[in-house]
């Protein structure tokens, strides 16, 4: 793949031409959809039971929400270098070795004899998480055929979600096993996916991975993230992640249960669990039809649709008084969140382009959403010490909001223009993915 200094090159159509066949999903993607289905499972197993584990070591609850916490800071911190290694070594091999630091962090904490030892092996984890996690996204970049990214994201982020789901379910039968049993578990199960997609991927190293387009090129490309930021779908997409990472990852995992409390007494137990569970519902909902809503009709409409959406529902949700209608609310939140996920890893990815190394665009985009889902809670927390837990949904949906304003001057080429037939797919023009954002 040549470039030159005076011309661009933007190979790739916005989205599936009108008549044209759609090209299958392929072998690498489905395993790492796979494997996503068991990491998010073991996940979900230790979540519940990590705050009670960390408590058993005699320490207060702030001491336990740290151990929460550093799984996420690492992955904010260490982000950048899986960026570098994902460029340096190729995606299959940073991936496995994530996901193998991950296995071996969880087993520790199995092992861990004090908070200080649980603390240090779960901050491991968060390295070998955003390792996994960046080199992942930037191998569905380069591999998912253009026409069919919505479908793709929405494929890779359902199965997250299904595990997120079916996890804390069977964390609740491991219950009765103690605390460390389901560490051992979940990290023995990690060794067992990154084995597979191993074997699976051996052939997809970055060296010998070449799309029909690429075959004559002597190794994958590389996207500067200098290029990225001359995208302003990338610059939108990194406020949109920001947001959504503080609405849907930080403040909903964090307040809610402490809301539904104080809001319902006796029946906020059990509305804090159900409301999470219901927001995933209506998660799963729209990603059955966000792919193929990115994929026909472009991503800045489902985004600009589904963060509109969840965050006037996260605006409203802090000052209702009636059980149907937080449930309610936990839905719609749940379905808007769902609708714009799919779309915005698409736009990231036809930043990337088919075939192309974006190891640190994709390390820039994982750090804005972390940043949002660290910082969110904090402050949001704060709001709702100082004015009530209303103004802190109320101001998490206004920020929200803010990512809707990033996404509308973003301009896209409409799906109509996409079917002709007669346009190459190497003709150089001022549309790459079918988005106009070159500033």
């Amino acid at each position: 793949m040549s470039k030159n200094a005076s011309t661009p090159n933007f190979p790739e159509k916005p989205v599936n031409a009108g008549s044209e066949k759609l090209p299958s999903v392929p072998r690498e993607i489905r395993v790492l959809v796979a494997a996503a289905f068991v990491v998010a499972l073991g996940f979900g197993l230790i979540a519940p039971i990590l705050p009670q584990f960390a408590t058993s070591f005699n320490v207060g609850v702030a001491a336990a929400s740290v151990i929460v916490s550093i799984f996420a800071f690492a992955r904010l911190i260490f982000a950048p270098v899986s960026g570098k290694l994902t460029d340096w070594l190729g995606e299959p091999t940073v991936y496995v070795t994530g996901v193998l630091i991950v296995a071996a962090s969880t087993i520790l904490c199995g092992f861990a004899q004090s908070y200080t030892q649980l603390l240090i092996f779960r901050g491991l984890g968060g390295l070998g998480s955003t390792m996994f996690t960046v080199s992942a996204m930037a191998l569905i970049a380069r591999m998912s055929p253009p026409q069919i990214r919505g479908r793709i994201a929405g494929l890779y982020s359902g199965s997250f979600l299904l595990g997120n789901v079916a996890g804390p379910v069977l964390g609740s039968l491991a219950a009765g096993m103690g605390f460390r049993i389901p560490f051992f578990i979940y990290g023995g199960a990690l060794v067992v996916a990154a084995s597979i997609v191993y074997f699976s991927l051996s052939h997809s190293r970055r060296a010998t991975v070449k799309t029909a387009a690429e075959k004559a090129a002597p190794a994958v490309d590389r996207i500067p993230l200098s290029e990225a930021w001359g995208a302003a779908s990338f610059k939108a997409a990194l406020v949109s992640g920001f947001t959504n990472g503080w609405m849907a990852f930080g403040v909903r995992m964090s307040l809610i249960p402490l809301f539904a409390v104080a809001a319902f007494a006796s029946q906020g137990t059990l509305l804090a669990g159900l409301a999470l569970a219901i927001f995933a519902v209506g998660n799963g909902a729209a990603l059955t039809v966000a792919g193929r809503l990115t994929d026909t009709y472009g991503r800045r409409l489902p985004i600009l649709v589904g963060l509109t959406v969840a965050s006037l529902a996260t605006a409203a949700i802090g000052w209702v008084d009636t059980i149907p209608l937080f449930i309610a609310l936990s839905v719609i939140g749940g379905l808007g969140t769902g609708l714009m996920g799919p779309a915005q890893q698409a736009a990231i990815a036809d930043v990337v382009g088919q075939g192309r190394n974006g190891g640190k665009v994709m390390a820039t985009f994982q750090m804005a959403t972390d940043f949002g889902s660290i910082i969110g809670p904090i402050l949001a927390g704060l709001i709702a010490d100082r004015a009530g837990f209303g103004w802190a949904f109320t101001v998490s949906g206004a920020l929200g909001l803010m990512g809707v304003i990033a996404w509308l001057p973003v301009k896209e080429k409409r799906p109509a223009a996409a079917t002709d037939s007669s346009r190459s797919t190497s003709e150089p023009g001022p549309f790459r993915d079918g988005l106009d954002d070159r500033q």
